[in-house]
């Protein structure tokens, strides 16, 4: 399922922050949105899971508008998983994955023995299946995080938004994370900090900066030396891996300069 993001718009208090903002994220793509902290890049996710609504423009996901669907219809269709917060509810890891199947239940429905066995398939896509019955607030953030993921696979989504999940989790559960969604292969759009981690997993690129799109194409495409020290305002010397044609970005020091 594709999401298409059509001249996004958004400012606060005369101060602009998405500036006519397009492009789409094709089905069952990867595509990372990297820029500068402060470029814009969770204000557009937040455009997209409905926090912030857009002052002009237009997002789609496949055939529907998103915000003129309903917040439970949404949620049927895209999962969002954000940055694991210490103040998280105290369930089992069970029950937290057992809240992505709100969106498909009415109100007084009963959790049935289908939605048991999604929750368990969910664990089991994560290697969370025998942290079940543990409280979540014990895990390991990179745990937490898979817990997360799960939870969103319980909602059995068309499309996945990741809004810089991988904040302070050491480099290990980053990449753990970050393979674990390149390989569900759903239409994913995911805000990362590491460039070099988003050249490695993700299908494309689309680099933004005071909220307007500098360049979107492959990781050797975008992450080029002129784009990096533009945007980040470093200097840095970018390699190719000779079999993946993945570029790795090696910063230079001020005084290799």
């Amino acid at each position: 399922m594709q999401l298409q993001i059509d001249n996004v718009a958004w400012s606060v208090a005369a101060r602009t922050i998405l500036d006519a903002v397009s492009f789409d994220v094709r089905s069952h793509e990867f595509v990372g949105l990297i820029g500068p902290n402060g470029s814009g890049k969770s204000s557009l996710l937040r455009t997209i899971y409905r926090i912030l609504k857009p002052n002009a423009g237009s997002i789609t996901l496949g055939d529907t508008q998103v915000w003129q669907s309903s917040p439970r219809a949404l949620a049927q269709r895209m999962a969002v998983v954000t940055q694991e917060r210490s103040s998280e509810f105290d369930f089992t890891v069970r029950e937290c994955v057992l809240l992505g199947r709100n969106p498909h239940k009415g109100t007084l429905e009963r959790t049935s023995l289908h939605d048991q066995q999604i929750v368990t398939d969910a664990l089991t896509r994560v290697n969370m299946q025998m942290f079940a019955d543990c409280s979540f607030r014990i895990l390991s953030g990179g745990e937490k995080q898979r817990v997360l993921i799960a939870r969103a696979l319980a909602q059995q989504p068309r499309c996945l938004v990741l809004d810089e999940p991988t904040n302070h989790l050491d480099i290990r559960y980053q990449m753990e994370m970050l393979a674990l969604v390149k390989r569900m292969q759903i239409t994913t759009i995911a805000a990362l900090h590491d460039l070099n981690l988003a050249a490695m997993y993700c299908d494309r690129l689309c680099l933004i900066d005071h909220g307007a799109v500098i360049a979107i194409g492959a990781p050797a495409e975008v992450l080029t030396p002129e784009h990096i020290e533009h945007v980040y305002g470093v200097r840095a010397e970018v390699h190719l891996n000779a079999h993946t044609q993945r570029p790795h970005i090696m910063y230079l020091r001020t005084d290799e300069l």
